[in-house]
């Protein structure tokens, strides 16, 4: 279905000039971005913040810090590597348990130490990050995922992306992993886009690809049936986000383990704009609807901030559905 430009500009879609402009641009002053350029950064700002993530076993800086990357991994079943500074899910490696001597993938793939060194050796020099600049290998505690996602999230954890407007949420999805997207949570790769209400997180619609789906392409399962509990919560961690930040447009990536709750993954600064069909709606109206509060709304604390997003958007007001 093709939709024009000014069509989809009727509807309350924001396009990617328009992001990169009014969005970005106004609302994230540049000095604030390697706050979530890099994870290890983030890690450290939400602890100071008192926001939870998923625990930080350590990080390798340079190539010597390989040499002794068995006795650092030993302790550990499971866990994952990521480049501090790299974007879209590229680089990061999750290993889920171990076979004897081998680490297993959650597809059952095998990979050796060497492997393993390899891989840590490709983000060290930059392979994954931003600009292709030298990074860090970061390594975090294994996310025990809720059961409840099992046929959900196929071979991975889902994450539930929040956009959050100058201090309130304004739209949200869930990430459903697929075997296509090799158990990463990224659209583009073919991960699920599950839109959420943002009056209790029931979903409204589902993509893969751009394309509306109703089952989950590997398990079967009735997409519209999940639920997530504490959903005013979750949206509270995010809110916090924004203030621990600085920053003004954000998306905060949020994962629900099974044992911790929720935790924050990752915030990005230029969050992508796909939301928008997995939600059938625009952000253009909600972005409105918050620059036209009164000025000391944005200056109350993040639980009042989510609940009168909640209140604002939450039966669907300014929905425009994207439809031909």
């Amino acid at each position: 279905m093709f939709i024009s430009a000014r069509k989809l500009r009727a509807l309350g879609v924001v396009g990617m000039n328009d992001r990169n402009i009014n969005l970005i641009a106004t609302h994230n002053p540049r000095h604030l971005f390697p706050l979530v350029d890099n994870k290890l950064k983030t890690k450290l700002l939400a602890k100071e913040k008192g926001i939870a993530t998923p625990d930080l076993i350590g990080a390798m800086r340079t190539q010597h810090d390989l040499k002794n990357l068995s006795t650092f991994l030993d302790p550990h079943e499971g866990f994952a590597i990521k480049p501090a500074k790299g974007s879209g899910g590229k680089g990061i490696l999750v290993i889920t348990g171990r076979r004897e001597q081998l680490f297993l993938k959650s597809n059952g793939t095998e990979m050796t130490i060497d492997d393993i060194r390899r891989h840590a050796s490709n983000v060290l020099s930059g392979l994954f990050s931003l600009g292709g600049a030298p990074d860090v290998a970061v390594v975090e505690a294994l996310i025990q995922p809720d059961p409840m996602y099992a046929d959900y999230s196929v071979e991975g954890v889902p994450d539930i992306r929040v956009i959050v407007y100058r201090g309130f949420p304004v739209m949200t999805m869930m990430r459903l992993a697929t075997r296509e997207s090799d158990g990463k949570a990224n659209l583009h790769q073919g991960a699920i886009g599950l839109g959420l209400a943002m009056s209790d997180g029931t979903p409204v619609n589902a993509i893969q690809f751009d394309r509306n789906i109703t089952e989950h392409p590997d398990s079967g399962a009735d997409l519209m049936s999940v639920r997530i509990p504490n959903w005013v919560a979750l949206l509270e961690i995010a809110a916090r986000s924004t203030d621990a930040t600085g920053l003004g447009y954000l998306g905060a990536d949020i994962v629900i383990d099974r044992f911790r709750g929720p935790l924050v993954l990752e915030l990005n600064a230029r969050p992508g704009l796909a939301i928008q069909i997995a939600n059938q709606a625009g952000l253009a109206p909600r972005i409105r609807a918050i620059d036209q509060l009164a000025p000391g709304h944005f200056r109350e604390p993040p639980g009042a901030r989510v609940l009168r997003a909640v209140e604002m958007f939450g039966e669907g007001q300014l929905n425009l559905k994207l439809r031909a």
